[in-house]
């Protein structure tokens, strides 16, 4: 019989925008920060925890086992294994739903699980592997071919996104109206501090001995609604995807520490979700912005739920047509998704954003005094991961 799975805290780091507030940290900081803003909102014996799994995508220049780097900068034991996922997009979550299922088999009691990324720090490569004989050699933006671009077609992610855009009938306007909602959304809910028990804030002391604290998401500072319908299409000439309904390149971190249900009664440690069910699915890779909707609808088949019972979902929102396509697959009503704003406001660290709309997910049903949610988030290659949880 598998053992119930529990979440018993999930925060995260402000998302910092590209070249920004947080680029002066490095993935594996921005994980200590998350890992011990995690830690501090419970009391829990740090020598219990029996692994540490992060989703991480951009890691070249980071050192050897950025994981184990994370769980000893949080002073956790020194033989605590720790492994590092690339799930591209869906790191984070494919690192939770690893948890989950080593503590379903036993194998585990006490898991941190998340995602980080430091968008700002990804390093260019110089291949000098093979010898150059003569002439200049040129760097690659490992940004790019590491995160952003489909393998297959040596596209950008947003050639993919226009393309589905436009074989779903998903108009400019209304990707500019979705991201206009998300930016909203994400102000209004940073204004009334709907942020404030995920958020874990950043201090520290700059060059000048100044002491400096970071508690805000970035992004959402830097929106001009005026000028989001005169963009240019960023991706292919006649496109409807643009700087402003696509999700900005940034940096941040997700945490959430996961227990065997009954091990978190024997600790008086409470519970602020419990996993009721994961799925992984695939497929083309050219249609990856509609593979949501495919791993929610094989997830509800496995736990045996109605979709109209789902109180809440984070579809993250990688471009705002992402969102907008599922959504009409799905046929879920807006005002069910992403209620406090989403990627496209917020932010998208690429090993992050699965832990961080999920932890997002939790927090928003306490403050609806809701129940059900599910978190989905698709990936280059073609895949998706969704978790479904009750609070």
């Amino acid at each position: 019989m598998q053992n119930d799975v529990v979440i018993v805290s999930a925060v995260r780091t402000p998302l910092g925008s590209f070249m920004g507030s947080l680029s002066n940290f490095s993935s594996v900081e921005l994980g200590v920060f998350a890992l011990k803003g995690a830690l501090s909102k419970i009391n829990l014996d740090k020598n219990l925890i029996d692994e540490v799994i992060i989703g991480h995508v951009l890691q070249s220049g980071c050192g050897q086992a950025p994981a184990k780097q994370i769980a000893l900068g949080s002073e956790l034991k020194n033989n605590i294994p720790c492994s590092s996922v690339n799930k591209v997009c869906s790191s984070g979550m494919k690192a939770v739903i690893l948890a989950a299922q080593s503590i379903q088999l036993g194998i585990n009691d006490i898991v941190v699980a998340g995602g980080v990324e430091s968008m700002s720090n990804a390093p260019h490569y110089l291949n000098l592997r093979k010898a150059s004989k003569y002439g200049n050699t040129n760097t690659i933006d490992g940004l790019m071919i590491d995160g952003l671009t489909d393998v297959y077609s040596n596209e950008s992610m947003g050639v993919l996104a226009d393309n589905c855009s436009s074989a779903y009938k998903i108009s400019r306007e209304a990707q500019d109206n979705y991201a206009i909602a998300s930016y909203n959304r994400s102000i209004n809910s940073s204004k009334s501090d709907l942020f404030t028990n995920e958020i874990i804030p950043i201090h520290y002391e700059d060059k000048r001995g100044n002491k400096i604290e970071i508690k805000n998401d970035e992004q959402i500072s830097k929106v001009s609604f005026e000028k989001i319908p005169k963009l240019k299409p960023a991706f292919t000439k006649n496109g409807t995807a643009t700087a402003a309904n696509s999700s900005p390149i940034s940096d941040g971190a997700s945490m959430l520490i996961l227990m065997n249900k009954q091990k978190a009664i024997d600790l008086k440690i409470d519970s602020i979700a419990e996993i009721i069910g994961f799925d992984d699915s695939s497929i083309s890779p050219d249609l990856f912005t509609i593979a949501p909707s495919k791993s929610i609808e094989n997830l509800i088949s496995k736990t045996e739920t109605n979709l109209n019972e789902i109180d809440l979902f984070e579809i993250n929102e990688a471009f705002s047509m992402v969102p907008l396509v599922n959504m009409n697959k799905l046929s879920i009503n807006h005002e069910k998704v992403n209620i406090n704003g989403g990627a496209v406001s917020l932010g998208h660290p690429l090993g992050c954003s699965g832990a961080r709309i999920l932890t997002t997910l939790i927090h928003c049903l306490h403050q609806k005094n809701l129940n059900s949610g599910v978190a989905a988030i698709c990936n280059g290659g073609g895949g998706a991961s969704s978790i479904q949880i009750k609070v």
